[in-house]
């Protein structure tokens, strides 16, 4: 039986939902300022940050991370705190 409940926490785990936290282009911050926040809260090399705001910055909007949302949902609440918008999708 013990092993059942094993196989069935592997199973749930491996099959949870991926998704991906959006970035979105403003008019109200600044690009360093963006950066500095990727770089702080999803822990972006300084690098990968510039592409992304610059990505969003032209596009509209950038996948930021990607991933579950135990592991989403802390960086959308640390950058909206920040008045980034952000999203999961």
């Amino acid at each position: 039986m013990q092993e059942l409940t094993r196989k069935r926490k592997k199973f749930s785990d491996s099959s949870e939902q991926k998704r991906s936290l959006i970035l979105y282009n403003d008019d109200m911050n600044h690009f360093d300022f963006v950066m500095e926040s990727l770089i702080d809260v999803c822990k972006h090399t300084p690098e990968q940050a510039e592409q992304c705001t610059l990505i969003a910055h032209f596009n509209g909007s950038c996948e930021i991370k990607y991933g579950s949302d135990k592991d989403l949902i802390p960086c959308h609440k640390r950058l909206s705190e920040r008045k980034i918008i952000v999203c999961i999708e």
